[in-house]
């Protein structure tokens, strides 16, 4: 009897178990089946939105900012292009808008690159790119050009955004830059784009060997500065061209 009394006990345990197991798959179904419900009806909603808007979207860029940050929330590409998302490309017409800008953001990245060695502030990309579109109103902002170079990067053609000295600035070559050149571009952003040897072995305790080392790298290696032989104040200062600024 005592043997009986745990096996019974075990069997209505494993009936509980399997009822359980039963009523869980049943749940488990419903809500993915109202999950399905609410995704299609999502969609259908911010399918709607973005058509009714689209105009706005595509013109009023604190608008097109928003919405992009609420698509990004929830995981949503409105750039997609067409082998991703071209739904979206296709409603919005933003696809065809992005890649367009993308072309006009590499013609002036290569048109300036043998000045600047391929590195430009963002600031004074928007200003050529706005320039380029014929437009100064501010309709394309910082946010639209790093959503373009995105779409760029299956190039493989290096075009990047990177932080250098708390401004942004947009690589167009492949090369990395090492931590001395990320060095002396901060450097040279506080004084206009000149610097000397003596202000990297004062104010980052260099020596003069590697002051110079790097500076001629710039110079002769990477193209990413000019050398001016004359210059009043040290008789030798080098210019980095990334970071000074140019009116045409």
């Amino acid at each position: 009897m005592h043997r009986r009394g745990v096996g019974l006990a075990a069997f209505d345990r494993q009936q509980t178990t399997k009822r359980f197991q039963v009523l869980s798959n049943e749940i488990s179904e419903s809500q993915v089946t109202h999950l399905n419900s609410q995704l299609t009806q999502f969609r259908s909603s911010l399918t709607h939105f973005a058509s009714t808007h689209r105009d706005k979207i595509k013109s009023d860029p604190a608008f097109r900012h928003a919405f992009q940050q609420m698509c990004t929330s929830i995981g949503v590409d409105p750039l997609a292009g067409p082998r991703k998302g071209g739904w979206w490309a296709e409603l919005l017409g933003l696809g065809d808008w992005q890649y367009e800008l993308g072309v006009q953001i590499v013609d002036v990245c290569v048109s300036t690159r043998e000045r600047n060695g391929g590195l430009i502030e963002m600031s004074e990309l928007l200003r050529m790119v706005s320039k380029l579109r014929g437009v100064s109103d501010g309709s394309i902002t910082e946010d639209d050009i790093v959503q373009s170079i995105k779409t760029l990067q299956p190039l493989g053609t290096g075009y990047q955004v990177v932080d250098i000295g708390g401004r942004k600035m947009v690589r167009s070559v492949v090369k990395e830059l090492d931590d001395d050149q990320m060095t002396i571009l901060a450097l040279a952003q506080e004084h206009g784009g000149r610097i000397v040897e003596d202000m990297l072995i004062q104010r980052k305790q260099w020596t003069r060997e590697r002051a110079r080392t790097a500076l001629e790298n710039m110079l002769l290696r990477d193209g990413l500065c000019w050398l001016d032989d004359q210059d009043e104040q040290s008789g030798r200062a080098y210019w980095v061209t990334s970071v000074m600024k140019w009116d045409v």
